[in-house]
């Protein structure tokens, strides 16, 4: 993979970059995603976001390598930190975290977030904790892609900032407004692994001398949903 070349993970993460955008990519090892859209013209303005100095200077030598140093900007900083208000930054995209990181950089510098309207996140575990987070900052989810590369499935979550307070049921916080009807081939093969994995995690925490009460209902709740939506799938 290449700036020239993505990987379809982060093809499909950049498909939901406005035209023109200003982007802050955050976490953005070679940047590679900013330097395709750039060379794409699909956006105005990049800044490839980085917290370790290795990927900070790969980011940078790839910027300098395919002349893109009057479109995109390299910075050394944490999260949402590598966001200047002289940037203009609309669209923040990360991808390949965790859930609970994506949440925690999101949480960490709200005030960086300012005039950007959309955000296009690739949790790849803990997405229910980023459509949480979502839904209480007033980003409304307007797309959801799944997606399995190499072994693993990934989701993409589009969300854009709204006026008006978002909610979403237990349901859709786990398994995405949108990929929740869709039910496709490889969403069905996930749960069907996550259901396996939770009911032997259940299984253990049974045989422990003390069970965690509160752990043992939380997963027992979600057996119950992903039975649910597996049997509505067979319909």
């Amino acid at each position: 993979m290449d700036a020239q070349q993505l990987s379809q993970r982060l093809a499909t993460v950049g498909e939901f970059v406005p035209k023109g955008a200003r982007v802050a990519d955050i976490g953005s090892d070679h940047a590679y995603l900013p330097a395709n859209l750039a060379l794409n013209h699909r956006i105005s303005y990049g800044v490839a976001g980085e917290v370790v100095a290795g990927p900070f200077h790969n980011a940078q030598h790839e910027i300098n390598k395919l002349g893109l140093s009057d479109i995109l900007t390299a910075r050394l900083a944490d999260g949402l930190s590598a966001i200047e208000p002289a940037d203009r930054i609309d669209t923040v995209t990360i991808a390949g975290m965790g859930g609970p990181l994506i949440r925690h950089i999101l949480t960490a510098n709200p005030e960086r977030l300012a005039g950007v309207n959309r955000l296009v996140l690739e949790p790849n575990v803990g997405e229910a904790t980023v459509r949480d987070w979502l839904q209480q900052h007033q980003f409304k989810i307007t797309a959801e892609r799944i997606l399995s590369e190499d072994g693993h499935t990934y989701e993409i979550i589009v969300a854009d900032k709204v006026a008006t307070p978002v909610t979403y049921t237990a349901a859709e916080l786990l398994f995405g407004p949108f990929l929740l009807p869709e039910k496709s081939p490889v969403f069905i093969a996930k749960w069907q692994r996550e259901l396996q994995r939770t009911q032997m995690a259940v299984s253990h925490m049974q045989q422990a001398k003390v069970a965690p009460t509160a752990n043992l209902a939380a997963a027992n709740a979600k057996i119950e949903l992903i039975e649910g939506v597996l049997a509505d799938a067979g319909k």
